[in-house]
C-alpha cells in the first residue's frame, strides 16, 4: 500500500454508497398523505435528504405550511412514527448501490483498507438495507444517526457533529486521523470531517445541498470510479 495513505474509509450512506431518494420519497409522501398535505414530487425528494428523517419530513411539512403544535407536537410526531413504519416496511423497493460501488469496496478491502458506515439514517434501517443488498459484509462497523446516544438536549448525537465520524476510526482500529478519510455528499458530512480532524472527499454526484465545489470538500469525485485514484491523489 505504499501509494494508498488511508488505512480506513468512511462512507456516507444516502447519496453517497446508495440512491435511496425514491424509497425516502415514498415514505415522506405516505406520512404527509395521512396529514392531508400534498406530496412532494418525487424527485424533489432529493432537495429533502440530509439530517436524518426527521428533518427530511419536517422540511416538507414546513413548505406546506406546517402543522398546530409545530415540530414537537403531537400531529407532528405521529405523521414521524408513521413514516418510520412505512419506511421500516419499504426501505429497499427502489434503493440500489451507484454505479461502481460494490467494485471500489472491493479494491479498498483488497488493499487492506477497512470501511465504515457512518449515516444519519437509523442504524437499524442502515443495517436492514444494507443486509437486502447483500452489500453489509464489507463493513467493519456501520454507526447510524442513534447509535452513539443522545447529547445534553436529549437529542441523538449525529453528524454534523463529529463524534459519528471519531467513533468510526475507532471501531476500525485507526488512532491516527491521517489514515482515515470521509467520503458524503452533504455539508453534514464535510462538518464531520472537518470536526474529526480526517479528510474528506465530496461525492458530486449525490444529493448535495450546495454545488459540490461549494462543500468546502479536499477533493470532488463525480463518480465513484473516481474515488481510488482521487484518494491516492490526497
Amino acid at each position: 500500500m505504499t501509494d494508498f495513505r488511508f488505512s480506513a474509509v468512511g462512507f456516507d450512506l444516502d447519496g453517497t454508497l446508495l440512491d435511496t431518494f425514491r424509497d425516502l420519497g415514498a415514505a415522506v409522501n405516505y406520512a404527509l398523505s395521512l396529514g392531508g398535505f400534498a406530496p412532494v414530487p418525487v424527485g424533489s425528494s432529493k432537495d429533502l435528504i440530509g439530517g436524518g428523517a426527521k428533518i427530511m419530513l419536517a422540511r416538507a411539512v414546513q413548505a406546506q405550511g406546517g402543522l398546530a403544535g409545530g415540530l414537537e407536537g403531537d400531529d407532528f410526531r405521529a405523521l414521524y412514527k408513521a413514516m418510520l413504519q412505512y419506511y421500516a416496511d419499504n426501505n429497499a423497493v427502489h434503493t440500489e448501490p451507484f454505479d461502481h460501488a460494490r467494485r471500489v469496496v472491493d479494491e479498498l478491502a483488497a488493499k487492506g483498507v477497512k470501511m465504515a458506515v457512518v449515516t444519519n439514517k437509523f442504524e437499524e434501517f442502515a443495517r436492514s438495507i444494507l443486509t437486502q443488498l447483500d452489500f453489509l459484509d464489507p463493513f467493519e462497523t456501520v454507526i447510524g444517526g442513534n447509535s452513539i446516544g443522545k447529547g445534553e438536549d436529549g437529542r441523538y448525537i449525529s453528524k454534523p457533529d463529529p463524534a459519528p465520524v471519531i467513533e468510526a476510526q475507532k471501531r476500525c482500529g485507526i488512532e491516527d486521523p491521517d489514515r482515515f478519510v470521509f467520503i458524503g455528499d452533504s455539508t453534514y458530512d464535510v462538518k464531520a470531517a472537518r470536526g474529526a480532524g480526517v479528510k474528506v472527499v465530496a461525492a458530486g454526484y449525490g444529493y448535495c445541498d450546495r454545488l459540490p465545489g461549494d462543500l468546502g470538500s479536499d477533493a470532488v469525485i463525480d463518480s465513484l470510479d473516481e474515488l481510488i485514484p482521487a484518494l491516492q491523489a490526497l
